[in-house]
């Protein structure tokens, strides 16, 4: 598969790491402390995905959210490509140090 920056237009890479910590938290609230941003910013993030996506992807149970199916599936792909990623932003700051 070729490299195709159209296909990122769509969506913005930091909302796929928002949607990730939501997912690993199951709460706004403690994914917005771990990001360091306020609940109102990931709730914004997580509406519009949910727009474009047209999935709720996280089902309020209690004091905790669950992800639905579909997110699920979402997580278990992106994981890889983010830790990927990850892996190339971690070398590269190790290298300018």
């Amino acid at each position: 598969m070729e490299f195709d920056e159209q296909a990122f237009r769509a969506f913005d890479l930091n909302a796929w790491v928002t949607f990730m910590v939501v997912y690993r938290e199951r709460g706004v609230s403690r994914a917005a402390l771990k990001l360091n941003v306020t609940q109102p910013a990931v709730s914004n993030v997580l509406s519009k995905l949910r727009r474009r996506l047209g999935d709720p992807l996280f089902i309020p149970r209690g004091r905790e959210i669950q992800p639905t199916h579909y997110a699920t599936l979402l997580a278990r792909c992106l994981e890889p490509a983010l830790l990927t990623m990850q892996e190339v932003i971690t070398s590269i700051d190790a290298r300018s140090s």
